[in-house]
Order: structure tokens, then sequence, then C-alpha cells
């Protein structure tokens, strides 16, 4: 997720917020529920979240000039470590070799289990997104400039491939048949990827029915695609084989993250302006919008503990934006220390 995309994101909370209102009052009825919001404290923004359901760990980066990777407990979010690393957006985690990668620039490699760092490895661009493919154990790092994916071996954390997928790629995802799925925000597209041959042979354009899509989610066994998308404020529900499109439904602005839960058969997706979208997959070919459950403000990203059901986003308060400086073509408002926290939700 770039920064600056966040920034100007930020000003527009509140007037969407009131734009919203009469809709969120509505749509609050459903399963789902805020849990908590544990506090964590501390200065420097956020991106990714990463719950490691296995190990009952959160990794979480922080940005800023004291940024480090972030470790606590997933059951109690009592802090277990950090690893410095200055500005980091996230972490792929690879249990079977018990290594780190986070999406430093370069990308930094870690042992999971001394929180220790390994080595810096010369990848090139800006390393942003990333996932795990747990069947090779290679690493996706991807970077909205060239090159767009670099592929890493887990074991030894060395480069594979690095390549381009013509666009700014954002949240991706595995079909497990031998395909990586990855959105291009800045496209309108979905790009794929034979992860077999590590090369690009396709895009499904979603143009039609809306674009800037942050977050893409996938129900592996019935290949079926979620991509959540800003400007028309929508989830495009896919075919993966084909791109054929099955179903638009209505989310909110700003998500920066989608997940889908295999035993619940339900996808998700966080928006900035405050917002949790949960869809219910009926069936392959049936699919609607279970709840739209208020979370808080510039709550955008996701990630789901597999073992509990829970989703799990973050944020902050922050104070007034201030005027905008010469040269500059935004303002960041200041986050209010000590005010980071998470929000955890559930049934």
């Amino acid at each position: 997720m770039t920064r600056a995309r966040s920034f100007a994101f930020a000003l527009l909370v509140p007037v969407l917020l009131a734009t919203l209102a009469p809709t969120l009052s509505l749509a609050q009825a459903g399963p789902y529920k805020i849990l908590s919001t544990p506090k964590l404290g501390g200065d420097g923004g956020w991106d990714y979240l990463a719950a490691d359901s296995a190990t009952r760990r959160l990794y979480l980066a922080r940005s800023g000039a004291t940024g480090s990777l972030h470790v606590y407990d997933l059951d109690t979010f009592a802090p277990i470590g950090d690893i410095p690393l200055g500005s980091a957006h996230g972490a792929a985690i690879d249990d079977a070799t018990h290594h780190g990668f986070a999406t430093t620039t370069p990308v930094t490699m870690f042992d999971t289990e001394t929180l220790k760092v390994i080595k810096t490895l010369p990848t090139q661009g800006r390393p942003d997104g990333y996932l795990l493919d747990p069947a090779t154990h290679h690493v996706y790092i991807l970077s909205h400039v060239s090159p767009n994916v670099t592929v890493l071996d887990t074991a030894t954390g060395d480069i594979v491939k690095a390549f381009d997928v013509g666009g700014a790629v954002e949240q991706s995802v595995l079909d497990n048949h031998g395909h990586l799925f990855i959105d291009l925000e800045d496209k309108d597209a979905i790009a794929i990827v034979d992860t077999a041959t590590l090369t690009l042979t396709g895009k499904y354009d979603i143009s039609s029915k809306g674009g800037g899509c942050a977050g893409l989610a996938i129900d592996a066994v019935h290949d079926i695609l979620f991509a959540s998308c800003s400007d028309k404020k929508n989830m495009i529900i896919l075919n993966a084989k084909d791109g054929k499109i099955l179903s638009v439904l209505p989310t909110g602005e700003g998500s920066d993250g989608a997940t889908f839960n295999p035993t619940t058969m339900e996808a998700f997706s966080t928006q900035g302006e405050g917002t949790l979208a949960v869809i219910k997959e009926n069936s392959p070919t049936n699919f609607t919008l279970e709840q739209l459950l208020k979370t808080q403000p510039r709550a955008r990203t996701i990630t789901l503990d597999q073992k509990t059901g829970h989703i799990i986003t973050a944020t902050a308060d922050f104070g007034p934006t201030p005027p905008i400086k010469p040269g500059e073509r935004y303002a960041r408002p200041p986050m209010i220390p000590d005010t980071f926290r998470l929000i955890v939700i559930g049934k």
C-alpha cells in the first residue's frame, strides 16, 4: 500500500463517514461484533498485519524513525519481541523453515525463533505486499515499481526470479492449482501468474464493474476470487478459472485488504472509512452481503486467525490535519501518541 494513498484518504474520512452514516446504521445486524480493542501504543504508522495461527503469533510492522517488526502473542496480544528494521510494510512467515521476510527496502530475512536478522537480501523495487507459498517454500514480494514481483527461496533467501506484471500490485492469492493472482490497483485488472514457470500468463479485466482494488481473497476449493475495490465501493466476485464476473456487492470506501474463511464460507474486507464487509458464499454462484459492521476509521488492513475465526485490524487516533506546506500535495495528520490499537472481531 502506498503512503500517499493512505495520507490522502485520511483527509476524506470525516466526509465519507457522514455520507455513509445512513447505510451504516442499517447494516449493523449480523453475526459479527467487536470483541476487544487491545491497546498496543507506540508511535509510527502501520500497514499489514499477519496472524500465524499455527505458532499463535501476530506480526505487525511499524514505520518511522524507530520502526520495528513487532511480534505479539496471538491469544493475549502480549508483546513477545521486536526486530528493529526501520520502515517496513509487513512480513511473510514460513513456519517450516523458521524464516521470516520483512518487506523493508531491501527485504530483511530473519529467524522466527530468535527474532534475529539473518541477512538483508539484494532485492530491488520498493517491497510492499507479500505472500507465502508453503507448497514451494517461495515468498512473493510485491512492489509498485519494477520489478513488480520478486520470488525468494524461504530456506536460503536466494532470489529465484524477479519480473513485472504491468501494474501497481497489491494483494495476491494462490489457487493451489499452479496459479498466483494479483490485483493491479491502477489497471482495474487481476494478473495471472504461472507458479511453475513464474511468468505472467494473462489478466482479468474488471474495469466494467469497478477498480482501485487493493484487497484480494480466494475460495481455493471452488475457484472464486473476491476483489475489494474502492472507486465504486464494492466487492467484485469472479470465477478464478475464466474471469467471469459472478456478482458485485456494495462494501465501502478505502479497502486495503481482504481475506476468506473456508470454515464459514465468508469473505471479508476492511475499509478505512471504518467498516468491515462480510460476504457470505451461499454457493459458488450465489453471494450476499451478510453484514457491514461499523469498526473505526483507518482500520483498513486485515488478517484472519484461522484457529479462532477472528478478524484482526488496527487503527489509531489522529489530530487535526495541518495546512499543506508549499511544494507538497498533502499534509499528514499527526497520530495522537499511545493510541495505536487492534480491533478484534468475531461472533
